[in-house]
């Protein structure tokens, strides 16, 4: 498997979908590429944190990024209907 076929993958395997023949194949691209690896151990903290309750609060710079951001893209898509 090749880091596009992996991230295609990702879902399913990190939700614990076990088709033996992917998961093999996506375990053997991970041990030897860093960066699907740090993509995956990610998906995995993110999800042990949602599952977990804990809230984190956002700094108030990236808190704005990100809103302004989510604002121009619903402009973006909806403003011009």
């Amino acid at each position: 498997m090749n880091c596009e076929q992996i991230l295609a993958a990702l879902n399913d395997y990190v939700d614990g979908v076990r088709d033996t023949a992917i998961c093999k194949a996506l375990e053997e691209h991970l041990t030897d590429c860093n960066p699907c690896r740090l993509v995956v151990d990610n998906i995995r903290h993110t999800i042990k944190l949602y599952k977990a309750g804990y809230e984190m609060e956002l700094p108030a710079e990236l808190n704005q990024r990100l809103h302004n951001m989510l604002r121009e893209r619903w402009e973006a898509k909806f403003a011009k209907r």
